[in-house]
């Protein structure tokens, strides 16, 4: 079963596939040590990396078990970050939401808005009952962010990898049909 990964819009934002021409600045994002200092994997040392990352989008598309966008900004094109779900479930509903953004957007909402969007057609289009997602405890601001969009903290996942050679844990957080609430904001809150 395919899972076509589908073009949406926000305020200020285009959620869409990824494509070639994403190769460049994919790479510049995963390969900033500060935008990846909470990430369970290290920077990217090499260009090839993000030709690869734009192959598995496909693959999980192709397979059905997940959609990877990328971010632009609407107002000029640029791209911002990424957002996907992956592990969707059909079976059991499920997904889980994971997404990094460039560090000169942070705090402008982008991560938010383009959460609201991924999680209204979670809900509306694939028909989840249930979205999870994970962050590092020490990341606060991706923990705001699931917390704005409605997720709650489930539990605490004690030293379960390893990040910069340092042991940590991660929070998890769910977030249940039931319990979604659609942004009727235009623009989200800052």
């Amino acid at each position: 079963m395919t899972l076509a990964t589908p073009v949406l819009h926000t305020a200020r934002l285009r959620l869409r596939p990824f494509t070639g021409a994403d190769t460049d600045p994919l790479f510049a994002l995963h390969s900033s040590v500060y935008v990846l200092r909470y990430w369970d994997s290290p920077p990217w040392t090499e260009r090839s990396r993000a030709e690869r990352f734009i192959a598995v989008c496909q693959k999980m598309a192709d397979e059905g078990s997940g959609a990877r966008m990328a971010i632009d900004r609407a107002s000029d094109g640029a791209f911002v970050g990424w957002i996907g779900l992956t592990g969707w479930n059909p079976d059991y509903r499920s997904a889980t939401l994971g997404y990094v953004l460039d560090d000169a957007v942070w705090g402008q909402g982008y991560a938010t808005e383009a959460a609201q969007a991924v999680l209204q057609w979670a809900f509306d289009t694939l028909d989840l009952n249930r979205v999870q997602a994970e962050t590092d405890t020490r990341n606060a601001a991706s923990a705001r962010v699931l917390e704005k969009v409605g997720f709650l903290r489930e539990g605490t996942l004690r030293e379960d990898c390893v990040v910069n050679g340092e042991v940590s844990d991660s929070w998890v957080f769910g977030l249940l049909r039931r319990e979604w609430r659609p942004s009727t904001a235009s623009v989200p809150d800052r």
